[in-house]
């Protein structure tokens, strides 16, 4: 991408700051905005123009881009929109970490607009991230969201260095004729895809709006338009996890115990579990990369174990808590998605500390929930 469009928020002003320096010299742009409104808005119109670009933000930047989110779903405008997530709610611990915008990537907007939500698990992964969301949002008009977080921004890893990929890059702006009688949101059926014209085509001039449109662009209330314009931009979610495959479990395929992961957790989980395998604990995890749409799978993987248990740095009520019963207790994030996906009885384990997760209060949670199992039989 040529162009990130940002305004300044702890932690992601990290990124931010680092492409000012260097992006530059390959030809990029970074454009400060006055607000983190016209930081979107400035992104949409350029890829609207051709240039897919990126907007920059934290939890409470996320909040106000809502409505323009919602723009380029209804729109079918690639975007791709970084997220580096801290401690909420409001200003909350702004320089410490946490998952928190799970649920906000994914529900985020009034009515019906599904989107693409994909989370780095490694700085490594956040390199390549980039390049695969891009391509995502290109190929299927559609903003995607990359949940990083203030460990991977502001962390350090060592990782062998890249050599950069033709590939990895965007294609000229296409500014051959558009073909006669294409219309500009022409559904594939079956995919919801749909040609994108680019601004400048002859014959692909077409209006764009943010209302329920025909596939001329044309702006529609008939019921017809509306339910078919809500099935294709869905279809789409349908069509990306077709591509997908089922997440690879770290450790034994079954057992007692599966800890479940996403985003900058991943080490101190894997961590965790070859403590616990290694003093006997039939105990395996799984990360997951891809949230919207979840990846392939999940219910057969969850069948091989007894007990499945989300480990994320978000809120959840302890189940033992002053007032908690099974009907009031408010799970984590990722649990709630998993629970209600998959219709298991997906267990969860968290703190808000606003530190990194530390494998040895993982390890702990571990043994206590052996304990625990071995008091039930």
């Amino acid at each position: 991408m040529d162009l990130v469009s940002m305004y300044p928020i702890t932690p992601a002003t990290s990124a931010s700051h680092y492409l000012a320096e260097v992006f530059h010299n390959i030809g990029g742009f970074v454009h400060q905005a006055e607000d983190e409104i016209a930081a979107i808005g400035f992104a949409i119109g350029s890829s609207f123009a051709g240039k897919t670009a990126c907007t920059i933000t934290s939890g409470p930047g996320l909040a106000l881009k809502t409505e323009f989110v919602a723009l380029a779903v209804m729109a079918e405008i690639p975007l791709v929109i970084a997220v580096v997530q801290r401690g909420g709610p409001s200003t909350g611990l702004p320089t410490k970490v946490e998952q928190g915008d799970l649920l906000a990537s994914l529900y985020g907007e009034p009515g019906d607009a599904p989107k693409v939500v994909i989370a780095a698990a490694t700085i490594e992964e956040c390199v390549h991230f980039v390049i695969m969301a891009r391509k995502i949002a290109e190929t299927f008009r559609t903003p995607v969201i990359l949940l990083t977080d203030a460990n991977l921004a502001t962390g350090v890893q060592p990782y062998p260095r890249p050599e950069a990929k033709a590939e990895w890059f965007a294609s000229p702006i296409d500014q051959s004729p558009w073909e006669k009688g294409l219309d500009p949101f022409q559904w594939n059926e079956e995919t919801g895809l749909s040609p994108r014209p680019i601004v400048g085509q002859a014959g692909g001039e077409y209006v764009l709006t943010g209302l329920a449109h025909t596939t001329e662009s044309k702006v529609a209330y008939d019921r017809e338009s509306n339910q078919r314009g809500c099935n294709m931009r869905s279809r789409k979610l349908a069509a990306l996890w077709s591509t997908l495959k089922p997440p690879e479990i770290y450790g034994e395929p079954e057992g007692e115990l599966l800890l479940v992961g996403w985003g900058s957790t991943l080490g101190a989980i894997e961590e965790a579990v070859d403590k616990g395998r290694a003093e006997g604990y039939k105990v395996s995890s799984l990360h997951l990369r891809f949230l919207s749409p979840l990846e392939p799978g999940l219910e057969e993987i969850f069948s091989r174990f007894k007990n499945i248990l989300t480990i994320e740095i978000n809120y959840s009520d302890e189940a033992d808590g002053p007032l908690i019963t099974p009907g009031n207790r408010r799970y984590s994030q990722l649990s709630i998605l998993l629970r209600a996906q998959t219709l298991v009885d997906v267990d969860c384990w968290t703190n808000v500390h606003g530190q990194p997760m530390q494998p040895g209060l993982i390890y702990d949670e571990i043994i206590r929930r052996f304990n625990a199992m071995k008091g039930e039989s």
